[in-house]
């Protein structure tokens, strides 16, 4: 079953509560996306380090209900 986008912001703001996201449905099928997520967190961290952040943010629903994400992170 696909991982709605207000699912996946749920589980990303829980994970890093100041992160803000912006989330898009690359396809129209719920199940590829496209996500920018900024945050304090990601401050003096590397490319790989960030987005583990966020990997771990999706409880390991990443490769199971959320089928592709495509991430760009930032910091505040």
């Amino acid at each position: 079953m696909p991982l709605p986008i207000k699912e996946i912001e749920k589980l990303i703001k829980d994970g890093i509560p100041d992160a803000t996201i912006e989330i898009k449905d690359l396809m129209g099928d719920s199940n590829h996306y496209s996500a920018i997520i900024k945050s304090s967190k990601f401050n003096n961290l590397s490319k790989i380090e960030q987005h583990k952040l966020v990997y771990k943010s999706l409880k390991g629903k990443m490769g199971n209900e959320l089928h592709a994400l495509s991430i760009t992170t930032e910091e505040k």
